[in-house]
Order: structure tokens, then sequence, then C-alpha cells
């Protein structure tokens, strides 16, 4: 996929590589909005885009253009990488239906607080939850508010965050502040995905399906393969003769047939089967 990076703009020509719909529709990250335009607008930390159609592809209007670039994982060959997957047959209607999915390259902190909230969640309250969270603890941006750091949720209290809307969690959300920080996530960047996912789990409100959406999500590990009920269908769907398993077989079962690409194949096969397809 070929895009240009200006000033305040990514240009991105082709739409088969890169579709704001599938990249954010695709259950990977809750801090975005459709605009009364018909556009989205991103939210991560403190900064903001907008992604606007053209006749030729897509415009991301942004004042840091390059860490959008980061963001929406544009240095990565998608064509090639697809090209990889379709040689399983499960993947091609999936593929075909999400061809503009991207994985994120999102913040550590912000993907872990945004997935405490996810569990047992629907997508519309959690983005309520977080949006409350911005206007209350995070520092007022141009039209919109920054994602809290650990330093201004510190200050919040169990009930604040019960207040949020965040029901059970926010005992958990009080809890995992006070053992982890942002230089502390930076620095399990070097641990094994084994090691790493048993640190996450080790967390208070992080169960083996919100760690592995933040080690696909936040840390890029494409080896895991977060599995819900969506995945758990999936699953009788496409492999009926293996009935009554757990989550973590099919975790394990799809990461051993997938191995480094697990991640992507299972955000194509999440899409493609929320859509009702």
């Amino acid at each position: 996929m070929e895009y240009k990076i200006s000033k305040n703009k990514i240009q991105i020509f082709g739409k088969e590589d890169f579709s704001p719909e599938h990249i954010l529709e695709c259950g990977q990250i809750f801090s975005y909005e459709k605009a009364a335009g018909g556009h989205y607008v991103v939210f991560s930390t403190d900064k903001k885009a907008e992604i606007f159609e053209t006749e030729t592809g897509y415009e991301i209007v942004a004042e840091n253009p390059t860490y959008f670039e980061s963001f929406f994982d544009l240095q990565t060959d998608y064509a090639a990488l697809k090209a990889g997957l379709l040689r399983y047959e499960i993947l091609k209607e999936p593929i075909k239906f999400g061809h503009g999915i991207r994985i994120l390259k999102q913040d550590l902190f912000e993907t872990l607080i945004s997935f405490i909230v996810s569990a047992n969640n629907n997508i519309k309250r959690i983005q309520l939850i977080l949006n409350r969270m911005r206007e209350k603890f995070g520092t007022k941006m141009s039209g919109y508010y920054a994602f809290p750091t650990r330093k201004q949720l510190l200050a919040a209290t169990e009930e604040d965050f019960s207040a949020l809307g965040a029901g059970y969690r926010s005992k958990y959300l009080f809890k995992v502040l006070r053992h982890v920080n942002e230089d502390v996530l930076q620095d399990w960047q070097i641990l094994s995905t084994k090691s790493l996912r048993e640190k996450l789990i080790s967390l208070a409100g992080v169960g083996p399906k919100v760690a592995d959406c933040v080690l696909l999500f936040g840390f890029g590990r494409g080896d895991v393969f977060p599995v819900d009920t969506w995945i758990e269908k999936m699953y009788l769907r496409f492999y009926p003769a293996e009935k009554n398993l757990s989550r973590e077989k099919i975790r394990f079962n799809l990461t051993d047939e997938f191995g480094l690409l697990s991640g992507y194949a299972q955000q194509y096969l999440f899409f493609f089967m929320r859509s009702g397809l």
C-alpha cells in the first residue's frame, strides 16, 4: 500500500488494504467515533486523527502524522500478509469481507485500562465509560479530552470508577493502577509472549481473554488468539468435529495452527462472525 506523509496529513492510495470501518469496528479499539459528516475520528493518548475518504483512498488528518503512521501500522505489507493467510480455507471469506483491517499499535497503558473496562461489557457501554473517564480525569485538549495518565487516575477512588459506570470492574481498576505504571509496561516489552501473558494475568481484572487482547493490540504480539463468544461460535462452525472444548484449549489449538499470524487470523474471523455472516 502506498502512502505519503505531509505536515499534518497522511494520504493513503488505494482502499483494499486500509478501511477505517474495518479497522475501527473490528473490536480492537473503543476510542473512536463516527462524526456527523460520516468520517471517523480516532483518539489515542492525547492525540486525535480524522479519517476522510477520497476518490483514490483516504486522508488521515492529524497534528502528529508520524505517530499515526505507526498507530495504523502503515509500514506493514498487509497484501503479503493476507496472501499468506489465504492458504487457510476458513479465512478466504473473512479476509474478503474484512480486507481493510489493520491491527493498530496502541498505547500500552490505555490498552490495558480499556480492556479491563471491556470485560463482560458491550462496545457502546465501554465507550461511554472511557469517555467519562477522559472527561473526569484527562487533560482537556482542543475540542476533546486526552486519555488520563496513571498519575491522573491514581486520584480516583473505587467510588469514582463506579460513578463512571465501571461496576464491579471499579475495584480492578483501582488495584491495577497501584501495581503497574507506564514504565513497567514498557519494560515488559522484552519478555516472551508466554512470560508476558503470565504477568498480565497476574493483574487484577485481567483474565486470559483480556490478556490476549492487550498482547495483540498493545504489545503487538501476533502469536496470540483472543477467544470470546464469537470465536467459540466460529470454532463450532469451522471445526465441527471438536466440540465442548474449553476456551483455553480453543486458544491453544488456534495459535498452534496459525502461529505468528494468529492475531491477524483472529481479527478477520472475529469481524466476520460478529457481522452475522
